[in-house]
């Protein structure tokens, strides 16, 4: 009994030995990785459960948390990581309160200096409660396709004392997303929703299928197509109008969202399209685009071909791509005689303005409510940004342009109006 109470004593003293030497770890590292042009922030979270230091990794400008973390060596001083999901490591001593090492990926090596700090974003456009509005969380159906939208119903202030209040339905880009488009802790559609609210507008916001509140649908994932997502956003737009409460029903769209919004408007579907950062061209050429113009703003010289981009996107299986890079727009955009209020960042390195803004205003037949414009200093989610790249999209504190706000609910709330 003497030996095995010496053991579980020499055991605690080990555990209690191991937490005193991982005491200096533990907590929030946050660090800038500085790769060619690019910066990267990097966020290691340390944990003591036990004897057992636990660490994650998040990569906050890629969107991507709580990558698993495997500790090679832990002492009070210096840290040996690897990060098998990304084939990275980082080995580190710590001194003056900094870790001080090298982030190694693919066989290349660079600088990282990490320091004990929460890593915070600041979102000022995001709205606080309590609104001065009201909201009505709501569901609707697509029984084609047997999926279940949940959503947010948001009515302007003073809605009870309205007439012929005009309702917008929001339908997301690619990828599946929540009723906010949330990115990188950015909530473009709450933005839109509630500056559309104070400014006598309605609009309905939904989680996409199989995310979020949303379920069902018999494709989900990469075997849902954009005519599926259409199909969604058709069934709100019914349900908007079986509720009889608004007066015109548009639908806002954003990047593959807008190609959704320029479909509803060619089968007439809608009063009023709103296109923001739609495409204009085929989606195989609007790609390519996409693919030479990042490359080249990360300084790579390669640029590929149209039939090399198709090569790349089939091999990812996906049938969402393979639909996707053979849809041409143009047909909808033909068919769409409703206003339009159709814009791009001059700066979209995804969308690029100069290509597609011309193909719709080439091919969108006539209407004086129409409005098409480009705003030179915005990206793809009309920010206000220096290079337009995607890895900037997360160190903008602005969600979504002031004046692309101020324009979009002067033109809604003009419809109609002499």
């Amino acid at each position: 009994m003497r030996r095995l109470t010496t053991i579980c004593l020499v055991a605690c003293m080990s555990l209690a030995a191991m937490a005193q030497q991982a005491t200096p770890l533990i907590g929030t590292w946050s660090g800038k990785l500085k790769v060619g042009a690019m910066s990267l922030t990097l966020v290691l979270h340390f944990e003591q459960e036990g004897a057992d230091l636990k660490c994650t990794l998040d990569s906050p400008d890629q969107g991507a948390k709580g990558i698993s973390v495997h500790k090679e060596f832990v002492s009070a001083d210096s840290v040996s990581l690897s990060v098998p999901a990304i084939g990275a490591g980082y080995r580190a001593r710590l001194a003056d309160g900094k870790l001080t090492g090298t982030f190694s990926q693919m066989g290349m090596g660079f600088p990282l200096v990490m320091e004990k700090k929460e890593y915070k974003v600041l979102r000022p456009q995001t709205p606080r409660q309590p609104f001065p509005y009201e909201t009505e969380e709501v569901t609707f159906a697509n029984n084609t396709d047997n999926a279940t939208l949940a959503g947010t119903l948001t009515y302007p202030v003073g809605y009870d004392k309205m007439r012929d209040v005009p309702v917008v339905i929001m339908v997301t880009g690619s990828g599946l997303q929540n009723r906010d488009e949330e990115i990188f802790s950015h909530k473009p559609f709450l933005v839109i929703a509630d500056y559309l609210a104070r400014h006598g507008i309605a609009t309905l916001r939904y989680d996409d299928r199989s995310h979020g509140a949303s379920t069902g649908g018999d494709r989900i994932k990469d075997k849902a197509t954009t005519l599926d997502y259409k199909r969604d956003a058709q069934a709100g737009i019914a349900y908007l109008r079986g509720m009889r409460k608004f007066g015109m029903v548009g639908v806002l769209g954003h990047s593959e969202g807008g190609s959704i919004a320029f479909m509803l408007g060619g089968e007439k579907c809608v009063d009023f399209v709103i296109s923001l950062a739609g495409l204009g061209v085929k989606a195989d050429t609007a790609l390519t685009a996409q693919y030479n113009r990042i490359l080249e703003l990360q300084g790579q010289k390669i640029q590929i071909s149209t039939s090399q981009y198709r090569q790349i996107a089939h091999s990812a299986r996906s049938e969402w791509m393979n639909w996707f890079v053979d849809y041409n727009p143009a047909p909808d955009i033909a068919s769409t005689t409703c206003p339009v209020f159709a814009v791009n960042g001059g700066k979209d390195c995804q969308v690029i303005s100069s290509l597609n803004l011309p193909a719709i205003e080439k091919t969108l037949p006539y209407n004086r409510e129409t409005i098409i414009k480009e705003y030179p200093s915005l990206n793809h989610l009309l920010q206000n940004c220096d290079t337009g790249l995607p890895a900037e999209y997360n160190n903008i504190e602005e969600t979504i342009s002031a004046e692309v706000l101020t324009d979009m609910a002067e033109w809604i709330n003009k419809l109609g109006n002499p």
